[in-house]
């Protein structure tokens, strides 16, 4: 090698170094979408795959797994959660176990995982919620440990092909958040976050369910929250790194006109809803909402299951060009194997009922098992 072409790859690769830009630094997974379907790195996702004779090609299989980056800053309730074997909680173990789990689950087919900076209930349900889980800080600031965990998963969705949708706000946890004006500083601040790491496998969903009155702040609620979202785009737009986003509401609802006519895609859930005829009336029926043009509907909490019957809503709601996901809780009398959304989680395929959804998914995407 001539010494100019050496003095040239020296200062090509220290320049790489210093600016960060270098090929290895770049996002490798982006989310796009094209009318109403789901794009991942400009193809449309299980490209040409069909089941039971409809296209399945550009929806986004998932699964609600909030906890992903779990903690409890309240020191009355944390015992609460602690693992059977060490007999304490550990929000570090959580994160680590969730990330392990992460390349199994894609290889079944699922695309994509709803988290959130406020969690869910680590009950599957619950009256009251005394526990703090919250990544945002009384003023709007986002805690710094809990945006490290949150960090190390979009990080491992990134490497994986996989997307990650987002969810800032839970009606269990958004009195943590002071007033209007620190909502909409954790907004923009979450925002300008995603931008600084430059994601591009994030979807948004500002907040989960804001047709739940218990919201405390107005501008969660379906009156206003359309205000977020629109934050949400323009901000990250006026960055360069235009962010999609919507907001969920909650089961067996629909979408309010001024939510649809700002989102990128629609968020549905089907909680509660036990008769998939019904899932099918929910997406033909938000078709037809005022605002409504050509972009996903997704289910991104659901927790009805009899994932062995012919017509279910996983199965239902895919025939209808609709994206599902799976919402498992830990129900009365179950352990540590059962459930996603129970602290604390067992992350493996370690249920019956987490086996049906995988091995159904597997058939759905044509995946491996």
């Amino acid at each position: 090698m001539k010494l100019n072409s050496v003095f040239a790859f020296l200062w090509h690769f220290l320049f790489c170094v210093s600016c960060g830009l270098c090929t290895a630094d770049e996002p490798r997974t982006r989310v796009s979408i094209v009318g109403d379907a789901f794009h991942i790195n400009g193809r449309p996702t299980y490209a040409g795959r069909n089941w039971r004779g409809k296209p399945i090609e550009g929806l986004l299989m998932n699964s609600r797994m909030v906890q992903a980056t779990f903690d409890d800053r309240n020191s009355e309730t944390v015992a609460r959660w602690a693992y059977p074997d060490t007999k304490q909680w550990d929000a570090d173990r959580n994160t680590t176990e969730f990330i392990a789990m992460m390349p199994e689950w894609r290889k079944h087919g699922l695309l994509a995982v709803t988290l959130n900076l406020q969690g869910g209930s680590p009950e599957g349900y619950s009256k009251s919620q005394p526990w703090h889980n919250s990544a945002i800080n009384t003023d709007g600031s986002l805690d710094e440990k809990y945006m490290s965990r949150l960090a190390s998963v979009i990080d491992r969705a990134d490497e994986l092909g996989s997307v990650v949708i987002l969810g800032l706000f839970y009606f269990g946890q958004d009195q943590r958040v002071r007033d209007k004006s620190a909502v909409i500083a954790s907004v923009d601040a979450t925002v300008d976050w995603l931008v600084a790491k430059r994601y591009t496998n994030v979807l948004i969903e500002v907040n989960n369910e804001c047709d739940v009155a218990s919201y405390d702040h107005a501008v969660l609620r379906p009156g206003r929250v359309h205000e977020l979202i629109e934050r949400v785009k323009s901000r990250s737009s006026q960055q360069g790194h235009p962010l999609l986003a919507g907001t969920s509401f909650k089961g067996g609802a629909i979408p309010t006109p001024n939510v649809v006519k700002v989102s990128d895609f629609l968020l549905l859930h089907g909680n509660g809803v036990k008769e998939p005829s019904r899932i099918i009336e929910m997406v033909q029926r938000t078709r037809k909402v005022d605002g409504y043009r050509a972009m996903p509907i997704l289910f991104n909490e659901d927790d009805h299951f009899e994932f062995d019957k012919p017509d279910n809503n996983f199965s239902v709601a895919v025939q209808e060009f609709a994206s599902w996901g799976y919402f498992d809780f830990r129900m009365k009398e179950e352990g540590f194997d059962e459930g996603f959304q129970s602290v604390p989680v067992n992350w493996t395929t370690s249920s019956s009922r987490k086996r049906g959804f995988f091995k159904l998914l597997s058939e759905i995407t044509g995946e491996s098992r």
